[in-house]
């Protein structure tokens, strides 16, 4: 399979993200196509890594289909691509869906049910995560007494800012703001009480939501290893940071070459790019309970 990184399609183009390209097929309906992009500390890379676009597409479906019975989501089930797209689907159906075209709610929800990345770090300086006060004598990927919803801006460019339960009340309304809290702890629970009988903690995760129709949606991607902070539950352990299913090890790599982490991103090597490719497929497995597949 061709590692997908850039997109041209005979539509319009609505946007284009660190990893999604999304073009317009009709005044309320959006296809959004997955590329195989990768993007750490802000910086996207020109190389790509295998299946990666398939995966978090396939993943996010399963999810979006998982939680109907909790919110409803962008994502359309029923759909054929058109004509003028019929000789790319080979290439596209695996890693596209028809989305509703909706209207993003600027607010990051993040929920986090373990202790760690920079929450660990605030806990370490003042007991607590996003200005929410904490037990004392929490470690490193502690569990946290009950999951917490630590909102942030949704920024379009650069770093995302956690910000005060006031803040985002001010941003979005409070009747919105309630809302969200209450859907994204609701969708955090669900879903990590799932994974963990596949045998995965889902230590933290960001939603994102938007309006269609005067109704609140689940929109974007939803519980993939871009999104999502997912551990083995096999091999974890208090007092450590587990390896995650996500793009760490990229991370972990580019901490070790001293990088600025400014543009442009040093070239991957081939063990790096493997590896993690092999850490997306393992999270899709284990979560869905079947065989990738990229045909």
């Amino acid at each position: 399979m061709d590692v997908i990184t850039k997109t041209s399609l005979p539509l319009e183009k609505f946007s284009s993200g660190k990893v999604r390209d999304t073009y317009v097929l009709d005044s309320k309906t959006l296809l959004m196509v997955c590329t195989d992009r990768i993007s750490a500390f802000d910086v996207v890379f020109e190389q790509g890594i295998p299946y990666k676009g398939v995966v978090l597409n396939q993943l996010s479906i399963f999810w979006f289909n998982f939680l109907k019975s909790v919110i409803d989501s962008h994502y359309i089930k029923d759909f054929s691509l058109p004509k003028n797209l019929q000789k790319r689907k080979e290439r596209l159906e695996l890693r596209a869906m028809a989305v509703k075209r909706a209207k993003p709610i600027k607010l990051e929800c993040v929920v986090r049910g373990y202790l760690a990345g920079s929450g660990y770090k605030e806990y370490l300086e003042k007991q607590s995560v996003c200005s929410i006060p904490l037990p004392s004598g929490l470690k490193l990927a502690s569990k946290l007494p009950e999951p917490i919803f630590t909102p942030s801006t949704k920024a379009d460019v650069g770093h995302d800012q956690n910000i005060s339960y006031k803040e985002a009340e001010k941003l979005v309304g409070k009747d919105t703001f309630e809302f969200l809290k209450e859907k994204s702890i609701e969708i955090y629970t669900k879903a990590s009480d799932y994974a963990l009988k596949k045998g995965i903690i889902l230590a933290d995760t960001k939603f994102e939501f938007g309006f269609f129709e005067d109704k609140i949606i689940l929109i974007d991607e939803v519980l993939t290893p871009d999104s999502s902070r997912y551990w083995d539950a096999s091999t974890y352990k208090e007092g450590i940071s587990p390896p995650s299913f996500d793009k760490q090890y990229v991370r972990d790599y580019l901490e070790s070459t001293g990088w600025n982490k400014t543009p442009p991103a040093p070239p991957l090597p081939p063990n790096i790019i493997k590896n993690t490719t092999k850490k997306y497929i393992e999270a899709y497995e284990k979560l869905v309970g079947k065989k990738f597949s990229w045909r």
